[in-house]
């Protein structure tokens, strides 16, 4: 596809083309009609010379000659044909030189010459090289009068007028892409402003945080009598419409976030009392029926999984909000080390494994989240994969950056929940539900901490390799 631009002008140029050939072939049409119509003229006055110089007795000079004289007749132009026709062949003819001397006619051109038709009417005929008009008339004693005047001056007149008429039309072509081109490029740079104003908010955030929709199409590019102001005037209409939508929905999020900090900040307290009072419940010198501390135990296990749902939703109203994390140097290395080591304490049915350099790898960060997101990570891998499995850990700075990956031979994420695996509240099977302990928030945090950190995660999923890869800035 071509741009508008381009599209307008080749419009423009293909007009004027098809102009130009109209009136140039038009034009060489008329012209040569015109030379033609004059030259038949011109033919019937040296016929008429010739046929005048048949009457006379004489010829200059020299004796008359009724069947010979009648080539010398005064007044005859430069090629002038000339020829007499008795009972069916040339008797005398020929083609006048520039001293006035006949040059004889060749059998072939003779030929031509006497099956050509008595009828007066002006013809044209190619006699060897050259092209002639010609006419034959009855004399008369009964012979028939041939005269020619040759096409070569009319055909190159047309042919001059066709170089000329080609040469113009180009160079109009020419002259007429750079300056329409300019023009329309002038024209149209209106509508590059507000294609650019769109493109500008096509480049904002829109999708999370406090967004400022600021940009509009500028006074000069909204009248609405033009076609590239109804589109200004259109799409600022469009962009006033979509702050509002998105003021709406930051006041909405703000609400939410606050209100999910908020509670969750109430929930910590009774919360903490609820598994205090389990534990000193559990721990009482008096004996506690089985039954009872049986249910006093999950009391305690649920009110631990509570907390940590309280804990990572508090995490996320944090960062949702935009609070500033640390910005303190952070041995990735180490939290690597570290997290490896706790799931092998946790999980010892797994195989665990370790692929890091010698060296530290440094990353700027705050060091709680980033331990939370190694954490989580391995957590994840631990929770939704069978005994057994191998899980494969690596640790490479590449271009600039640390790249993390954690990489296992279990049954894989499912194509359906893939694209939302990051999303909150995700769950799939039901390796995924809350049998298995998962809240459903472990990844959500760890892209949301990753993101506030300036890198990416992204993961790839199928039976017999699942590999979730996190990217972070060096610490320079």
């Amino acid at each position: 596809m071509h741009s508008l631009r381009a599209r307008l002008v080749a419009g423009l140029l293909a007009l004027l083309a098809l102009a130009g050939v109209v009136v140039g072939v038009v034009t060489a049409v008329a012209l040569h009609a015109f030379l033609l119509q004059r030259l038949d003229g011109q033919l019937a006055g040296s016929r008429n010379r010739f046929v005048g110089a048949l009457a006379q007795p004489s010829l200059g000079s020299r004796p008359a000659d009724r069947r010979g004289g009648f080539l010398g007749a005064p007044g005859q132009s430069v090629d002038t044909l000339g020829a007499r026709i008795v009972d069916g062949r040339v008797a005398q003819g020929g083609v006048l030189d520039r001293n006035g001397s006949p040059e004889q006619l060749n059998g072939s051109e003779a030929s031509a010459l006497a099956a050509l038709p008595a009828d007066g009417a002006p013809r044209s005929l190619r006699l060897g090289h050259h092209d002639y008009r010609v006419a034959a008339v009855r004399a008369a004693d009964g012979d028939v009068l041939v005269t020619g005047l040759p096409l070569a001056e009319l055909d190159e007149t047309v042919t001059r007028l066709v170089t000329v008429e080609v040469i113009v039309i180009g160079s109009a072509l020419v002259l007429t892409g750079v300056v329409g081109a300019a023009i329309v490029r002038l024209t149209l740079r209106p509508l590059t402003r507000v294609a650019g104003t769109a493109g500008r908010v096509a480049e904002l955030p829109l999708d999370r945080g406090e967004v400022a929709l600021a940009e509009r199409v500028s006074e000069a590019d909204t009248d609405p009598r033009t076609e590239v102001g109804q589109v200004g005037l259109a799409l600022n209409r469009l962009l006033g419409h979509v702050g509002a939508a998105l003021e709406a929905r930051q006041a909405s999020e703000t609400r939410l976030r606050r209100f999910v900090a908020d509670a969750s900040h109430e929930l910590r307290t009774p919360l903490a009392a609820i598994r205090g009072y389990a534990e000193l419940t559990r721990r009482s010198s008096e004996p506690v029926p089985p039954d009872i501390a049986r249910m006093l135990a999950r009391v305690e296990s649920q009110t631990e999984r509570m907390t940590t749902l309280v804990e990572d939703l508090m995490l996320l109203a944090r960062l949702d909000a935009g609070r500033p994390l640390g910005r303190d140097p952070v041995d990735l290395s180490r939290l690597v080390i570290d997290a490896m080591s706790d799931a092998h304490a946790v999980s010892p049915d797994h195989y665990w494994q370790l692929t890091a350099p010698d060296e530290e790898v440094t990353v700027t960060g705050d060091t709680a989240s980033l331990a939370q997101v190694v954490a989580n990570l391995l957590a994840n891998t631990r929770t939704h994969t069978p005994p057994g499995s191998t899980v494969s850990v690596t640790l490479m700075p590449v271009d600039g950056q640390v790249s993390l990956s954690v990489v296992d031979d279990g049954p894989g994420v499912p194509p359906d929940l893939l694209p939302h695996v990051f999303e909150r509240f995700a769950r799939g099977d039901s390796s995924r539900s809350r049998a298995a302990g998962s809240t459903g928030l472990g990844l959500s945090i760890v892209d949301a901490v990753v993101a506030a950190h300036g890198g990416s995660v992204d993961v790839t999923s199928v039976p017999g390799r699942t590999a979730f890869t996190v990217r972070l800035p060096l610490h320079s």
